[in-house]
């Protein structure tokens, strides 16, 4: 039976003729040394009371985190603050993308069934408002995860209200190999935030991502979570949002594309953060932005009709201050009492 509905199959395009489009293999990238890191990159070790807590209840129910599986620059500033991406899925991808350190099989370990109870637990315990789940690929799976995504959302959504709170849920999710069904059973689970990134610039896809990704599957992903959102009539309104890693080899025209692209597929919100070289056999980094080419691309990209944009050195696309200005605007639209901070370069 086919796995693909409505979103067209799209296969791997063939290796560009110019040289930095290529996929670099490993042996090659170890052959190119560091980049000195810029002072503004330089970050502090994993410490604090909230960090140790967040740990030690991850190791006890043996869940995993993005921001120790792919190395974040930011699990410092967030575990101390008590937030934490969860990785749903395990701890190995089905993909091998040429920027992430996630490691890589092509069966990894089956989904445990307990997860989406661990999760929704732990969630509530810490208290959280604004939580964010991720997975890794799981391509050896028909649906790609999408119902152990939905069920964990469920849970949360069923323990918050149990408890009297409100917790608001980000799904950052795979491209589920543009599988509609799939798509629709997480924008079903009642989830607020529908995220899947794009990486980067169309031109250099094939030589960052795995080859079953491509810049126009991501696209179509994005714009299907809306539209399947329209079509089932959703009490409360969808959002969704992507992220742009720098550094790469990306050109300033390309960038501008991209908003361009991503607005046409009406993505609300985008985050752009520095590409940082996980280990020597990862792609090299080509340039190190400063933080006033940043925050230069952020005004730029809100003119394109963002509603936010996140932009800086360590951005990441699961990132507090985009997850909080999001917070604020889903909460007030439903009546509640929004998160209070201001936040600069918003469109409502």
């Amino acid at each position: 039976m086919a796995l693909f509905r409505e979103l067209p199959v799209l296969q791997p395009g063939a290796p560009s003729s110019i040289e930095e489009a290529r996929p670099l293999a490993p042996s090659r990238a170890a052959e190119v040394p560091h980049l000195k890191k810029p002072p503004w990159l330089k970050i502090r070790p994993p410490a604090g009371e909230a960090y140790t807590q967040i740990k030690g209840m991850l190791r006890e129910r043996k869940l995993h985190t993005v921001c120790e599986e792919a190395r974040c620059p930011n699990v410092a500033e967030c575990w101390s603050g008590g937030t934490a991406t969860f990785m749903l899925g395990g701890d190995t991808c089905t993909r091998a993308c040429r920027f992430c350190a996630i490691k890589t099989a092509r069966r990894p370990p089956a989904l445990d069934p307990e997860e989406p109870k661990f999760v929704g637990e732990s969630v509530v315990d810490l208290g959280l408002k604004y939580v964010v789940l991720t997975s890794v690929d799981r391509d050896d799976l028909e649906d790609g995860g999408a119902e152990h995504f939905a069920a964990t959302i469920r849970t949360i959504k069923q323990r918050s209200s149990a408890k009297n709170t409100s917790i608001l849920v980000e799904a950052l999710v795979p491209d589920f190999k543009g599988d509609v069904a799939a798509i629709e059973a997480v924008v079903r689970s009642g989830v607020d935030v529908y995220a899947h990134n794009v990486e980067t610039v169309e031109r250099l896809q094939y030589r960052v991502r795995d080859p079953r990704a491509g810049y126009a599957q991501s696209m179509l992903t994005l714009r299907a979570a809306k539209n399947i959102a329209h079509a089932i009539e959703r009490p409360t309104r969808l959002y969704t949002k992507t992220s742009i890693m720098l550094g790469l080899g990306e050109t300033r025209e390309e960038l501008l594309q991209a908003f361009a692209d991503l607005r046409e597929f009406d993505v609300d919100v985008l985050t752009l953060g520095q590409y940082l070289r996980p280990t020597v056999e990862h792609l090299p980094v080509e340039k190190f932005y400063t933080p006033e080419e940043f925050k230069e691309l952020e005004t730029l990209a809100m003119t394109y009709g963002f509603l936010y944009v996140a932009s800086g050195p360590l951005v990441r696309s699961s990132y507090k201050a985009a997850e909080f200005f999001l917070e604020g605007v889903i909460r007030a639209e439903r009546g509640e009492n929004p998160p209070s901070q201001h936040f600069e370069n918003t469109k409502i």
